[in-house]
């Protein structure tokens, strides 16, 4: 049923973006967020391949994120759009992935630069393809606009994106997206079954003294579960048996897992003009305004078996059905004044956070209560300051919790130097006081040793971040992040299970990134290099020592009339051995292992893409090196990485 709703939704778009007539150019259609700002300097312009009539052009066709950051719709073709041509249209250089799309992502390298400071539901490894507020995009453009992404899976099945925007009028813009994604897989019961909808609105007054935006997203992501290969499978896996080149001949620990997230969330955030102080001599006036920020979130998260099985230990019940349910609504209130040639935005905020991650009942064991649930609120108040002089830029935000059943606090500081377009030089320091996820603190399962009530202090972040950006020379970045009270989950004890705990030493984190694209005539090598060091916390945090990717190709226009731009070559990724991270089906979450050293092994993909138009066509022959490498390659242990395999897709933009 899916699949038939993802297709007609798509065939929906397609033709609604072929059949609309061009409007005249509108050189007032404005996004709420983005023209009322009018700040350049917040604008990241691209260079877009869009061939447009003379009455529109490419910086009309808007995207805003959460962050009121603006780039324009994109359709030439350059290295980073193959890095994120995968299911999350991310680049994944941080992760490991599984073999089949949907499924989780190993981290082979951390970034603890958020700005959180309340606890999430956890089951962190479903939430890989999961989108959060800061993922929805917001759109402002002069003509209706399509954008269909396909791509090939393993077996039985495919990734679809589809987005479809317009301005009703000139104060008003919609957004649907839709993206459904389907995969058996190579091995038993890893099948991934995913859907993202969502809609996004913004619209303003035509005396532009009220805006407002948000938007609607529902999704459901499933995922079949098997616990990787056994031991001896494991065996037959890495000698490279011929009897199981088909993957689904190896035997995997169960075969009748299930587990997923189900989520809702209905967001929007607007503000009212109280005055504008325009001045002739300026183009951006001073104002004050009042606003307020509305968060309502629900999610599902469960894990299902048919029997027990002996992999997770005893149970209670000859049937696992484990799920939580968790919701949370935010509220926020603001006042700011907007000085933009003088004092910059100030800002001054209250925001109420009520949450209640809820079980089906009580637990009574023989290690005592575990309770059906937490609930409770959280008051806090802040400020953000943000300014400019000249070339230099300083961001403040601060927000205290000062009340309620929670408690904690983000604070951060980043002050950054633009010199002409040459390069871009910014440091940021920032701390953070928030409750382990909710996961940590209390859990309910059908099988008896996942069942626990914890107390656990506050993690504490502490951190610098330096980044140096320039095309000319090179981009690095250094982050230093130092955590008191970590929390994780441990190693398996003798019955083979995992615990969460709380680690009693700091962790202190070291990460050094550096990337730098070498041209030669129409030839080019690009790098990125990251650099990890644990200087106290080793054992209990685990990353490879570097992590490396390198991609040597050819990029030219061919054919006569340069019709088509070509883009061919070979990308190498490789990170050192390491103890890496175990996965835990049952509560979605990566855990300590001491057995076994995993990396060290080269990932391979050739790759052929091309440009006609708006169409870029993504070709790879991905992991081509497994043909004739040895079978030592993992995405966690007991779960192999995937064989070779051929993959094409495509993304294709509409502008009528």
């Amino acid at each position: 049923m899916r699949r038939t709703i993802t297709l007609l939704f798509l065939l929906f778009l397609a033709a609604s973006g072929i059949a609309q007539i061009r409007p005249t150019r509108t050189d007032d259609i404005t996004n709420p967020f983005v023209d009322e700002y009018g700040d350049t300097t917040r604008v990241a312009t691209k260079e877009i391949q869009v061939e447009l009539s003379d009455e529109t052009f490419f910086e009309d066709y808007k995207i805003i994120d959460q962050n009121l950051d603006t780039t324009y719709i994109d359709t030439s073709l350059a290295i980073d759009r193959s890095y994120k041509f995968n299911f999350l249209r991310k680049d994944l250089l941080d992760y490991m992935p599984f073999h089949n799309p949907g499924q989780s992502l190993n981290n082979i390298a951390y970034s603890f630069d958020d700005s959180r400071y309340h606890p999430t539901i956890g089951a962190r490894a479903q939430h890989g393809n999961y989108f959060q507020v800061e993922d929805i995009k917001y759109y402002s453009v002069p003509t209706p606009s399509t954008e269909l992404m396909w791509r090939t899976v393993l077996e039985q099945g495919q990734i679809l994106d589809a987005m479809f925007t317009f301005n009703l009028s000139r104060q008003f813009n919609a957004t649907v997206a839709f993206k459904g994604m389907r995969s058996l897989g190579k091995y038993r019961s890893a099948l991934t079954d995913h859907g993202n909808a969502r809609i996004s609105l913004g619209y303003h007054t035509k005396n532009k003294r009220y805006f407002v935006r948000g938007h609607i997203a529902a999704q459901d992501l499933y995922n079949e579960q098997n616990g990787g290969l056994t031991p001896e499978s494991i065996l037959d896996f890495e000698s490279n048996d011929p009897n199981f080149k088909d993957r689904a001949r190896l035997t995997t620990n169960f075969t009748d897992g299930k587990n997923g997230i189900r989520g809702n969330r209905y967001y929007f955030d607007h503000f009212y003009k109280l005055w504008d102080k325009k001045d002739s001599t300026r183009a951006i006036p001073s104002d004050l305004r009042i606003g307020h920020v509305f968060n309502y979130e629900r999610k599902h998260y469960g894990y299902e078996q048919d029997s027990p099985n002996d992999f997770f230990g005893s149970a209670f019940t000859n049937e696992i059905d484990d799920d939580v349910k968790y919701s949370k609504m935010f509220n926020e209130v603001f006042i700011a004044l907007n000085s933009p040639y003088t004092l910059g935005e100030v800002r001054f905020k209250v925001n109420n956070f009520d949450y209640e991650y809820i079980y089906k009942s009580a637990l009574i064991s023989d290690n005592g209560i575990i309770p059906p649930g937490l609930d409770g609120d959280a008051l806090a108040v802040g400020g953000e300051w943000h300014t400019k002089f000249k070339k230099f830029n300083l961001d403040v935000d601060a927000t205290q919790i000062i009340s309620g059943s929670l408690t904690g606090n983000s604070y951060s500081a980043r002050a950054s130097f633009v010199s002409d377009s040459v390069f871009t030089a910014s440091a940021r320091v920032f701390s953070n006081s928030r409750s382990p996820n909710f996961n940590f603190l209390l859990y309910q399962s059908g099988y008896k040793h996942y069942n626990w009530s914890n107390n656990f202090k506050n993690e504490q972040l502490n951190g610098l971040e330096v980044v140096f950006d320039s095309d000319k020379w090179l981009y690095a970045s250094v982050r230093w992040t130092n955590i008191e009270n970590y929390t994780y989950f441990e190693e398996a004890d003798e019955t083979g299970q995992t615990s969460p705990a709380q680690a009693s030493e700091s962790l202190s984190y070291f990460r050094v990134d550096l990337s730098k694209e070498f041209k030669f005539g129409n030839f080019r090598l690009d790098n990125q290099f990251i650099y990890n060091q644990v200087t106290s916390g080793e054992d209990f945090f685990r990353v490879p020592d570097f992590v490396t990717r390198n991609t040597l190709y050819y990029a030219n226009h061919i054919f006569k009339g340069k019709p088509m731009y070509l883009e061919t070559g070979i990308t190498f990724k490789y990170f050192g051995e390491y103890y890496m991270n175990a996965y835990n089906p049952l509560i979605s979450e990566f855990y300590l292992q001491n057995d076994r050293q995993f990396g060290a092994f080269p990932l391979v993909d050739y790759f052929i893409n091309f440009r006609v138009k708006t169409m870029r066509v993504f070709f790879t022959l991905e992991h081509l090196n497994s043909l004739f490498t040895e079978k030592n390659y993992y995405s966690a242990p007991t779960y192999p990485y995937r064989d070779f395999v051929i993959r094409l897709g495509l993304v294709w933009n509409f502008f009528i």
